[in-house]
């Protein structure tokens, strides 16, 4: 922003404005009137001088559209002077503060999400879902962001966060990271890879996805002027803000800027110390007059002025401990309170008058030597040099030059306490005499300069010393005198007064400023530092005056006046005079403001818009502004003002500016706007209580419409304004009036209805805990709203009571916003299920209320099901984001929680009524709500939980019921159509028995019962149920398996069928299920269920014994086919003669051998049979034991009742075949050599041999049957 003071711009600016003004439209021939009033409307609002009206029907009609514009033009006239005059005093408190500093340690506050914005970032996070972008993501990333999307953007909550001016991109931020951290947390540990390292990609990820194809610097270079509110502001950048916030147009602004003249720094501590003194004389008035605010008690009026007067005083030692500056920069001191105040009591500058030696300045002095002119006596290359002093100080020397060139350019730099220093000059020529000890000095000249001098170079003429023919000497040179900072004027005066400066006299005057409220005219002799005599200008007061006879001397005159002293004053120039009058006026603090004789406004008129030379700027200044209506601004007394409305008026209209900007500020105002309004009130005496019950006031206005403002900052105000009330004296102020106490219980009720129905609402007002804190501080907020005092703590109990209605009435609004988000939800599925319905909003309408009527038990069901979901989702949000601000109110929102589900119980109830009976669809939302409660540790077992469990304790117990008989039911029809065909690892019947078992004993375990009771009677209940299933599978299969031996074959034509394969597998896979089905860890089941292992084990060892008999019987049955050959039968001899005489004439078969090789086979057969089909390897050895055993013994036992006799060769070959391929297969089959090589073993092999043997000497041979080569036959 362009200085406002003096650049060549504005004053163009202001001079095109000032034109459109004069050439203001004429209208039915009359000129504008130049008149202050007429002038500022006319001048600017240019668009309302015109009475050009239009026709209108009616002339009653007419007026009375004309009367309300004109009442509304009159409103807008005053609302805008108003704001005009508050600017002014704005203003003044921006350009010289000496109360606040912009504070540099508030929160910094984050850019706020606009409607616009948040669109662009769900559609941002579309595209990337949808794969548009390209951010590689692995899959729980994608899942995590799926859920973010769905859960947090498009949430209503959200949008009306956004509307509210509440959510910046930091909520949404941490929102995710929150989000976040359960899933990653969860996820398993990976070697090398921290979840640390997890967390921060999947935010960078997220910043990515966020901020879109945006270039952050871009962004930052886009910072507009709102955008940097949060910053420490200039000056400059103040003035436009409040330009921003009063409506105030930037060439009123240079008007007013100008006019105040803001950019001196002693014009606005003037206009301080006049303010101040102002305030001081109406609390005096109000003493007198009695007039007094209405206050509690009557004790507080006397208390009132004091407070009046001390918060003066102390505005006076503020301003006091000011250092005394230029200005210049924007700084800010930090004051020094309760400095030096014994200074500030007008009525005692007795005692504190000043001594010479208080006034003492210092000056600096910088002494340019250009050349010298007019040396013609010396030689070309004789050396010259030039010495400078001021007198009492050092002496310094320019660098030598030739006579021909006597040119420098040097510079010296003295510091004197003389105002009106010596300051001497000397020409020298080096000497050239051999005896001479000094040079020898040319010239000199001495200079008397003052801070009005002229600083630039002039030609002084030269003394010229003796014996130098050269008479004409001139010296070029430049000397610039600075004034102090604690100088504000000088010049040479004439004077006279009663005390000092007794005798009419020309002086030089120099005006000093001590400190802020003292200053001194003092006059002054050459080559003194401290003045001849002064006058303390404390009490005086300065106008101008005509000229007075007698006193010869000075063309313009003024005066200072006091209680018997009168000073009279003379310069030789109008304009020096009123810059000498101008400079005592603001030292003297006066409420009069002396004006220039009417000769010189004159002068200045004539010259139209052009200043006269002999009139300062700022006159031009005064005479612009009030060409254009605004020095009745200016000249404004500010204590006939009442500030209490207008700084009513500024803070409202700041805080509507903040709540616009684009930050979430929350109600916060910047720390620029902070320092204005703080330095507006201590300026302007504005009370604390005042201030901030008017904050409260606008706060809770917003609040009430739907922004988001911070509680803290509610907090801080109504604590205030309570130890206020209550006599604590937060700020020195112990008055208290009754406007004030009024208006503070109102907006304490008005507060507790907000609190109240922001805690009810909790989950909307502060959706997911956002902003951070605010919650814990609403609950805070009114646990302070309660108290009586600011004493006494309300009792505990008292706020739980009002909290717990709180959470009574959220539960019931946060069911009915569910409920009706769930219908919503569950219309809109329906057209989207049914695009019929999308013909027409009448017909969609009513076709979804007929289906209303008509809802299935179904639907119903299905409809409970997702509004359980949502129930879940909320709850798990409430302990999410809610829970750690009510942590000390955990038990309320444990009933809250209750209250909660139990409206959502009334529906779930209703629901499950309508099911039909016997109808087992209801179970997933037992689990579902069981699963979610039973894992919560407050409400596990609560009041909800238990009703839930009493709902479906008997569906569980019909439902076990129900399925026990259907079991056994399947058990008995299966069993009767049972084929015994492989499948899986036993029969059909089996595999549908163990399945059915175990898909019921899951689904009661994961139905994870929470009463520890009687989930233990439901489980074991199941397992005695799954034992008496197992027993009766095992009892019906063995019946099975003796059935199907009985009907089989007896001879060596026997095949073992795959059916009692089955039968055996059916047993192995009924031992593996009952160890999972059956067994239990307390004492009695686990002996039932080893009952139900003995009888299958039993079970299977009569299968086995069985099987193995049928084996022995087919033995049997061969072994009696050779019995016929047995020695001295008929049969014997007969056989043995016929095949004797039959071998003399054909080739006879060798009798019983087929005998032997179909038994072999048959024993092949049902080993390979038996091992392929045989799921259990145990069983198989078992039998192959029992049966090479038994079969073994049979033997035996057949050969042992022939021990007398000896067996026929057809009996021995056989035999012989029988034993040798049994036992090679049997070994083969894995049958151990202590089992093969029994004892009956060896018996029959010695008898076997001991026969091959008699048979080998007997018969001649055995065709190569032997015992003997039992090894190597194949």
């Amino acid at each position: 922003m362009l200085d406002p003071s003096s650049s060549e711009e504005e004053t163009d600016e202001i001079l095109e404005e000032e034109r459109k003004v004069v050439a203001a439209p004429k209208v039915g021939g009359a000129r504008v009137s130049p008149s202050r009033t007429s002038e500022s409307s006319v001048g600017l609002q240019p668009s309302r001088s015109s009475n050009v009206r239009p026709s209108s029907p009616s002339p009653s009609v007419a007026s009375e559209k004309e009367k309300e514009d004109l009442e509304k033009m009159q409103r807008e006239e005053e609302e805008r002077k108003k704001r005009l005059q508050l600017y002014v005093f704005v203003m003044r408190c921006i350009a010289y503060p000496f109360n606040a500093k912009q504070p540099t340690d508030m929160a910094r506050r984050q850019q706020k999400i606009s409607k616009q914005q948040l669109q662009t970032v769900k559609e941002r996070f579309q595209s990337f879902l949808n794969g548009d972008t390209q951010i590689v993501a692995d899959e729980a990333f994608i899942n995590a962001v799926q859920s973010y999307y769905e859960v947090f953007l498009k949430s209503d909550r959200v949008s009306r966060m956004v509307q509210s001016g509440g959510c910046s991109a930091a909520d949404s931020r941490e929102v995710f990271k929150k989000h976040i951290e359960k899933r990653v947390r969860s996820l398993p540990e990976i070697d090398g890879l921290s979840k640390e390292t997890v967390l921060s990609s999947w935010i960078a990820k997220f910043d990515t996805i966020y901020r879109g194809e945006e270039d952050p610097r871009k962004h930052q270079q886009r910072m507009t002027a709102s955008a940097a509110s949060e910053l420490i502001l200039s000056k400059d950048q103040l003035y436009e803000m409040f330009q921003g916030i009063l409506g105030i147009k930037k060439f009123e602004h240079q008007l007013l800027y100008n006019a105040c003249q803001l950019d001196n720094p002693d014009e606005q501590a003037a206009q301080i110390r006049r303010e101040l003194d102002g305030r001081l004389q109406m609390a005096d008035q109000i003493a007198r007059g009695g007039k007094f605010p209405r206050f509690v008690s009557r004790e507080m009026e006397a208390m009132y002025i004091e407070e009046l007067k001390s918060s003066v005083n102390l505005l006076m030692a503020n301003l006091e401990s000011m250092p005394v500056s230029k200005g210049g920069e924007f700084k800010l001191q930090k004051l020094k309170r309760g400095h030096n105040t014994s200074i500030i009591d007008m009525g005692q500058e007795d005692e504190n008058q000043l001594s010479k030696s208080d006034v003492v300045l210092s000056f600096t002095l910088e002494v340019v030597i250009m050349e010298v002119q007019g040396l013609k006596s010396l030689a070309p290359n004789r050396i010259v040099y030039c010495t400078m002093e001021v007198e009492g100080g050092q002496k310094l020397q320019t660098d030598q030059a030739e006579a021909s060139k006597p040119t420098w350019g040097t510079q010296g730099d003295f510091t004197t306490t003389h105002p009106l220093p010596a300051v001497k000059v000397k020409l020298f020529t080096e000497s050239t005499g051999v005896l001479a000890l000094e040079d020898k000095e040319l010239g000199r000249v001495v200079l008397h300069p003052t801070p009005n001098s002229p600083k630039q170079a002039e030609l002084h003429k030269m003394t010229v010393s003796k014996g130098c023919p050269d008479s004409d000497l001139k010296i070029k040179l430049a000397v610039r005198m600075d004034k102090p900072q604690n100088m504000k004027h000088c010049g040479y005066l004439w004077a006279i007064g009663k005390n000092v400066w007794k005798r009419w006299k020309k002086r030089f005057f120099v005006l000093v400023q001590v400190s802020q409220y003292t200053f001194a005219m003092c006059s002054y002799r050459e080559k003194k530092a401290e003045p001849v005599e002064l006058l303390q200008l404390d009490g005086y007061t300065v106008d101008y005056t005509d000229p007075q006879p007698g006193l010869d001397g000075g063309r313009t005159f003024f005066n200072a006046v006091k209680e018997g002293d009168t000073v009279i004053f003379a310069s030789d120039d109008e304009q020096d005079r009123i810059l000498w009058v101008q400079a005592m006026y603001r030292a003297t603090g006066q409420s009069h403001k002396p004006v220039p004789p009417t000769q010189v406004q004159k002068l200045n008129a004539k010259g139209g818009t052009a200043p006269q030379l002999d009139a300062p700027i700022s006159q031009f200044y005064a005479d612009r502004a009030q060409k254009h209506g605004m020095d009745e601004f200016i000249s404004a007394n500010p204590c006939s003002f009442d500030h209490a409305s207008l700084f009513e008026m500024l803070q409202r209209l700041t805080l509507d500016h903040r709540l616009n900007d684009s930050y979430s500020c929350l109600g916060w105002f910047s720390p620029g706007q902070v320092f204005v309004l703080d330095e507006y009130c201590a300026r302007n005496g504005v009370r604390g209580c005042h201030r901030h019950l008017c904050y409260l006031r606008d706060l809770l206005e917003r609040a009430e419409n739907g922004a988001m403002i911070d509680p803290t900052l509610l907090h801080y105000s109504f604590a205030f304004c309570a130890s206020h009330v209550h006599g604590n004296r937060p700020d020195g102020i112990g008055t208290v009036s009754v406007d004030e106490k009024e208006r503070f219980e109102g907006i304490k009720d008005r507060l507790r209805v907000l609190l109240e129905n922001q805690i009810t609402h909790f989950r909307y007002c502060f959706p997911f805990g956002r902003p951070e804190g605010a919650l814990k501080a609403t609950l805070s907020l009114l646990e302070r709203v309660l108290m009586k005092d600011i004493v006494t703590p309300v009792p505990q109990e008292e706020v739980k009571n009002v909290i717990r209605k709180c959470l009574e009435q959220a539960a019931l609004v946060n069911y009915q916003r569910l409920s009706e988000y769930a219908k919503v939800e569950g219309k809109k599925r329906e057209m989207y299920e049914h695009p019929v319905f999308c013909l027409a909003s009448q017909v969609m309408d009513l076709t979804i209320q007929n289906v209303g009527r008509l809802v299935t038990p179904a639907k119903k069901l299905e409809d409970t099901i997702r509004l359980a979901e949502l129930v879940i989702e909320v709850l798990q949000q409430n302990e999410e984001h809610h829970a750690e601000a009510f942590a000390w109110w955990s038990d309320l929102m444990v009933e809250h929680a209750e209250t909660f589900l139990s409206l959502y119980a009334v529906d779930m109830d209703a629901a499950l009524e309508v099911q039909p009976p016997d109808s087992w669809d209801s179970f997933p939302l037992f689990q579902l709500l069981n699963d979610f409660l039973r894992v919560d540790y407050n409400l596990c077992n609560g009041k909800f939980h238990k009703h839930l469990q009493d709902l479906y304790a008997p569906l569980v117990v019909r439902y076990v019921d129900l399925m026990e008989s259907s079991i056994a039911q399947s058990i008995h029809r299966g069993f009767e159509r049972e084929t015994w065909e492989p499948v899986n690892n036993g029969s059909g019947t089996s595999e549908d028995l163990f399945w059915k078992l175990d898909a019921l004993q899951t689904f009661i375990r994961d139905l994870h019962w929470p009463e520890e009771e009687f989930g233990k009677h439901l489980e074991t209940r199941l397992k005695l149920m799954s034992s008496d299933m197992i027993e009766s599978c095992v009892k019906r299969t063995r019946a099975a398996f003796e059935a199907k031996l009985q009907r089989s074959s007896r001879t060596a034509d026997f095949r073992v069928p795959q059916s009692i394969c089955t039968m055996f597998n059916v047993m192995v896979d009924a031992r593996a299920q009952s160890a999972k089905l059956c067994a239990m860890e307390l004492g009695q089941e686990r002996q039932y269920h080893s009952q139900i292992d003995n009888l299958i084990e039993e079970t299977v060892k009569e299968m086995i014994t069985l099987l193995v008999a049928k084996f022995v019987v087919i033995l049997e049955s061969v072994l009696a086919k050779l019995s016929r050959y047995d020695e001295g039968t008929l049969f014997s001899s007969f056989l043995s003669f016929t095949v004797k005489a039959a071998s003399k004439y054909v080739d006879v078969p060798k009798p019983g051998m087929d005998v032997a090789d179909s038994y072999v086979t048959f024993v092949r057969h049902s080993q390979d049979m038996l091992r392929d089909k045989v799921n259990e390897e145990m069983y198989i050895e078992r039998l192959f034991d029992q049966w090479y055993t038994s079969t073994m013994n049979l033997l035996g036992t057949w050969l042992t009742d022939r021990m007398d006799l000896q067996l026929h060769v057809y009996q021995l070959k056989i035999l012989i075949r029988i034993v040798k391929k049994k036992y090679r297969d049997f070994r083969l089959q894995g049958v151990l050599d202590s089992t093969l090589n029994s004892k009956m073993y060896d018996t029959v092999r010695n008898r076997l041999m001991l026969e091959e043997a008699t048979a080998s000497v007997r018969e001649g041979g055995m065709q190569g049957i032997s015992m003997k080569d039992s090894d190597t036959e194949d």
